[in-house]
């Protein structure tokens, strides 16, 4: 049994079926199990993602940044160790993918355990920069701060912000946000796992959108109506209404979603109250 901590009272107990791999890697404690939910991945007892529903939460993630931004040609990945959203990103026409991840053992294990994101020749290909997607393993921060690439979208997907002190943490602050922004092309999108939107779990969700609110000129929300995760999209530049522009940029996705259609962008769009008034 996993115990997954949820909010300060509230914890969700997982049922194992069977242990596939139970590993310390130099970052995390990771745990790929068999559960209902089929082979799932946790990392410090975090799920962060099953067989069931990775695909709803990798769309989430990536099917709003290809819509709003001008061009999908060069994209960077931060973290997302499974590498579905860089699959994604050569679906929709991306020429080159950077994935950044600082914990190499992880990315390794997902590949060869998972049925979702790499398999093994993949990412050995990947690692040796043949192909779209590379695969580099070093500090997010250290490669944004440094690097001299622009891209047109910014993928930031990491484990949820701690309430207490973590390495990760820094990686969802402004300084980090506007760093991000420096590397977008005109029309470039930079977009991150912003938290929970429960009113017990919201507290990254809040931080994050008024953290977007003052680093970019158009900021979108897409809260996920069958997962429990929201994501934040921030451009440079200001859009008038950019869920209209990602409603009428859908149907020419190079991208297929399978979790999302036009009616989803346009109800998922308004973030919750709580976090509105956040701004007020």
């Amino acid at each position: 049994m996993i115990r997954e901590p949820l909010a300060a009272g509230l914890t969700r107990l997982w049922d194992v079926e069977d242990v596939v791999v139970d590993t310390r890697t130099k970052f995390q404690h990771l745990v790929v199990a068999r559960t209902a939910q089929g082979l799932s991945l946790f990392c410090d007892d975090d799920r962060q993602s099953t067989e069931f529903s990775q695909l709803t939460y990798h769309e989430a993630l990536m099917v709003p940044a290809l819509l709003l931004a001008d061009r999908v040609d060069r994209v960077l990945v931060i973290g997302s160790s499974e590498g579905v959203v860089c699959q994604m990103a050569v679906a929709a026409g991306a020429s080159a993918v950077d994935h950044i991840d600082i914990d190499e053992e992880a990315v390794k294990l997902c590949a060869e355990h998972l049925p979702y994101g790499y398999t093994p020749e993949e990412l050995g290909a990947a690692e040796q920069g043949e192909g779209p997607v590379r695969v580099r393993y070093t500090d997010g921060w250290e490669y944004i701060r440094t690097t001299s690439e622009r891209y047109d979208i910014v993928l930031v997907d990491l484990p949820d912000e701690r309430e207490e002190e973590a390495q990760h943490n820094r990686l969802y602050g402004e300084e980090f946000l506007r760093m991000c922004k420096a590397l977008l092309t005109p029309g470039g999108v930079v977009v991150t796992q912003a938290g929970c939107q429960t009113m017990w779990r919201n507290g990254t969700l809040i931080r994050s959108w008024q953290r977007f609110n003052d680093v970019f000129g158009t900021v979108a929300y897409y809260g996920s109506d069958e997962h429990e995760w929201a994501y934040l999209f921030g451009r440079a530049d200001e859009v008038t209404d950019p869920t209209a522009l990602m409603i009428e940029r859908l149907a020419e996705c190079g991208y297929r979603p399978e979790t999302i259609d036009d009616l989803a962008l346009l109800g998922n769009s308004i973030p919750p109250y709580l976090v509105r008034q956040s701004l007020a």
